[in-house]
């Protein structure tokens, strides 16, 4: 059995009155596809942004390749090989495609943008940048204009951004959201690749995505664990199937 890349303990995380993460306890395996699925409301994005240092949780622990990152801020745990995709874009629109992911190499790196033309003419960083749009099939439109591509490419720009960091654990949140059918099976197909080589944890409301690619998947309500396992056991679990999946297993949210 594969080692946990990531243990999660006791995590809760208030706001106001709202309870978004309770308690909640989960391992990520080294090498595995952890879908966490749940209707909206149910804590998954902000479960994700305390695994990526942007909210910091009010108790519980994270361990992360045996290193407790809980009160760590985002770029430091970039460096330790956390990556995130966001559920809404944030690309620089006006800057080539290929500038967008030297600046997440250099943001990883923490290097200085002054001198951003050096920058443009360093040979390996354009060729880590390179290599990972190759990963994800954007390597002709390096030098286009972000803006003027569509919404899936956007999509994929994000995964390359977080590829060309190098992680060690990749956190997607959404990558599927607005994507018509044949740009949501361009990005399924990515991720099929992916999962060959990288841990993911995955936030997905497309059912049948989740199904085809999780090794795993933990179910959340209100901030709290109600089941995790195999597809094929969070497909039986009978307070799953009442709550969120009907009787094809389709998800009710």
């Amino acid at each position: 059995m594969s080692p946990a890349i990531l243990n999660v303990s006791n995590l809760s995380k208030t706001f106001g009155g709202v309870v978004a993460t309770d308690h909640l306890n989960l391992e990520i395996k080294h090498g595995e596809l952890h879908a966490i699925i749940g209707p909206n409301g149910a804590g998954k994005t902000t479960l994700i942004a305390q695994l990526s240092g942007e909210t910091l949780p009010d108790s519980g622990e994270i361990i992360f390749r045996e290193e407790n990152i809980t009160a760590l801020p985002p770029f430091k745990r970039s460096r330790l090989g956390i990556a995130r995709s966001f559920q809404i874009t944030s690309l620089m629109l006006e800057m080539d495609v290929i500038d967008n992911i030297t600046l997440a190499i250099l943001a990883r790196d923490s290097h200085s943008y002054k001198f951003w033309k050096p920058v443009r003419e360093d040979i390996d960083l354009r060729k880590a940048a390179l290599n990972a749009l190759k990963e994800i099939g954007l390597e002709e439109r390096a030098f286009e204009k972000v803006g003027n591509l569509s919404h899936g490419e956007h999509r994929q720009l994000e995964i390359a951004m977080a590829l060309a960091t190098q992680p060690h654990l990749l956190l997607l949140d959404e990558p599927m959201a607005g994507m018509g059918t044949e740009e949501g099976r361009k990005i399924l197909k990515i991720l099929q690749k992916l999962k060959k080589r990288k841990t993911i944890l995955l936030i997905e409301h497309d059912m049948d995505v989740v199904f085809a690619l999780a090794d795993r998947i933990t179910v959340l309500v209100y901030g709290q664990v109600i089941a995790s396992g195999s597809p094929q056991s969070i497909k039986k679990d009978e307070k799953v199937r009442e709550a969120y999946l009907g009787s094809d297993g389709e998800m009710n949210c």
